[in-house]
């Protein structure tokens, strides 16, 4: 009897930890241009535990990517970031997602044109929204950027991952000319504002 009551605490615990490991995580999903410069730059930082580049906001079941870039599907490429808030919080991805990215541009990230290079904040609750479009107002208040900030601030819809090929692309393509001549020098701007957020 004395062990039957012992399984069943241990099995309590053991639920009541999984349930906390899983509440420790959270999702924020940025669209900033082409998703393997996003993918790129969120990937480094702290608290941060998976980043997933895929397609969110259209109305396309299930998109490819040749569909998505004739850019008919109204879908953003996006990153889906998993991280913990105990370490890094949903402001601080803000702050790294406005810095390191041009939002006053619509539809448009350097070369890269098309609805589906959109600015875009993809919020999970009502408080990713809210903190959001406050951050949004005081950088437009602020003067932060020379022109209005045109981000887009939505709710999320169904993520779709990118094909395989397009996961952890610059990490494994990494001479590849849009990695050397695009993402390799945002990441290295990004480094050295975040220097103190990035991981070990």
């Amino acid at each position: 009897m004395k062990y039957s009551i012992v399984i069943v605490l241990l099995s309590l615990v053991t639920m009541a930890n999984a349930q906390n490991q899983k509440s420790t995580k959270e999702v924020a999903v940025f669209g900033a241009g082409c998703f393997w410069c996003v993918e790129a730059v969120f990937q480094e930082l702290k608290g941060v535990e998976s980043v997933e580049s895929g397609y969110m906001g259209g109305s396309v079941v299930k998109p490819t990517y040749q569909q998505v870039c004739t850019g008919n599907t109204g879908h953003a490429e996006v990153a889906r970031i998993t991280y913990d808030p105990s370490v890094i919080s949903f402001k601080e991805l803000l702050e790294v997602f406005w810095k390191t990215h041009d939002p006053t541009t619509l539809n448009r990230q350097g070369a890269d044109a098309g609805t589906q290079y959109r600015s875009a904040v993809f919020y999970m609750n009502e408080e990713q929204k809210e903190l959001a479009e406050k951050y949004k107002k005081r950088l437009n208040e602020s003067g932060a950027f020379d022109a209005p900030i045109v981000t887009e601030i939505t709710k999320a819809g169904p993520f779709y991952p990118a094909e395989d090929y397009h996961q952890n692309y610059y990490t494994l393509n990494p001479n590849q000319g849009y990695c050397r001549y695009v993402i390799q020098p945002k990441v290295e701007k990004f480094r050295k504002a975040f220097a103190d957020k990035l991981k070990d």
